[in-house]
């Protein structure tokens, strides 16, 4: 038995049958773990977001780097300025149009890069605790189905996260 089925206040089975009201809950927790372990590294996930972009695909400029991570272009340049300012990543004109910015991913940032998916892999270990490797595959793929289903040209991420 679950807390919700046997707390002083029982949760109607309705609602924890309720697939929405799981993924919402489920979402809620994720979303904690990956902050709390972030922040002690002093990062955010559109950090990780936007480092990883860069060593997956290369340099790029910020509308390219916007459209491969789901930053909201104005969100992104906050975020490019904090990567910068730890040199991170490197800002250089572009040379075929100099009013355009090329995002660079630096050698710190690659260290950086490691330490963040070090601590995000503790987050999803904890996360998925109590699933097998199997079931976590299985989740993953449901997961990616439900989104893809649902995507509705490229989602952009605002500075709420969402």
């Amino acid at each position: 038995m679950t807390t919700e089925e046997n707390g002083p206040l029982a949760v109607p089975a309705r609602l924890r049958e309720l697939p929405s009201r799981l993924l919402g809950q489920a979402s809620t927790h994720a979303q904690r773990l990956v902050t709390e372990g972030l922040s002690g590294a002093d990062a955010r996930k559109w950090h990780y977001a936007a480092l990883v972009a860069l060593e997956e695909s290369g340099p790029a400029s910020q509308a390219t780097l916007s459209a491969r991570t789901g930053i909201h272009r104005s969100d992104l340049v906050a975020v490019i300025n904090e990567l910068a300012a730890r040199e991170l990543v490197e800002r250089t004109p572009d040379p075929e149009d100099r009013r355009r910015n090329v995002i660079t991913l630096t050698p710190p940032g690659r260290r950086q890069l490691r330490e963040l998916e070090q601590i995000l892999a503790a987050a999803q270990e904890e996360l998925l605790a109590p699933l097998s490797a199997q079931e976590r595959e299985q989740l993953v793929r449901l997961l990616g189905r439900i989104v893809d289903h649902h995507a509705h040209g490229d989602p952009v991420m605002g500075s709420d996260g969402r």
